[in-house]
């Protein structure tokens, strides 16, 4: 399994963090160890700064390569919400430097994936998904939104890496991100449906 993410995808998110706006899609991995293993994130040792950043996600359920655009949409049958946690501060460090992103955004239980649902049962050009902490809204999202749809990134992607079934794609964080502290709860909705709950240790 591959956890492919993409980066600035929603411009306002771009822009709060002084970021440009991309031309094209932004890519960087996580590797499957980054899986999140049951509802607890542990805030790592060597991070104070960690930012939840909430994503609509795609399972590859049909693999390919060089996938044409009016194909994509027959590489994916379900879609869910992910957290992809980074430690910002080890992240500014390493940009400072001109050095890849992996330790900031990859380490272990960085990736929070949640249950998957077939995506004919939603909208996903018009897809509403939102973060709640501490029963406060901190992010609210729209696919409209992105610059880069999901056929837009299965096309892209496939470019440079071959999918296979089982993979999963980050699809970009709208604006709002911001720091966990302990004993945070996070809940993540698609649509009216909370589909992750989540404590912060």
């Amino acid at each position: 399994m591959k956890l492919i993410c993409i980066g600035r995808n929603y411009s306002e998110h771009a822009k709060e963090l002084g970021n440009e706006i991309p031309d094209k899609p932004v890519i960087f991995m996580k590797p499957d160890t980054a899986v999140l293993r049951g509802n607890d994130f542990y805030i790592p040792e060597f991070s104070t700064d960690v930012h939840y950043e909430l994503e609509v996600i795609l399972k590859i359920s049909k693999g390919g390569k060089y996938i044409q655009r009016e194909n994509a949409h027959k590489h994916y049958d379900k879609i869910g919400l992910g957290i992809d946690f980074t430690a910002r501060d080890l992240q500014s460090e390493l940009k400072s430097k001109g050095l890849p992103w992996e330790l900031a955004k990859g380490f272990d239980g960085s990736a929070v994936i949640s249950n998957f649902y077939n995506k004919n049962e939603f909208d996903l050009q018009n897809l509403n998904f939102s973060l709640l902490k501490n029963k406060e809204k901190v992010q609210d999202g729209n696919t409209k939104n992105m610059m880069f749809g999901f056929d837009d990134i299965i096309t892209f992607v496939s470019q440079y890496f071959t999918l296979r079934v089982g993979d999963i794609i980050f699809t970009g964080t709208p604006e709002g991100v911001g720091k966990v502290n302990e004993n945070d709860l996070l809940e993540g909705f698609l649509e009216e449906k909370k589909i992750l709950d989540l404590r912060i240790l």
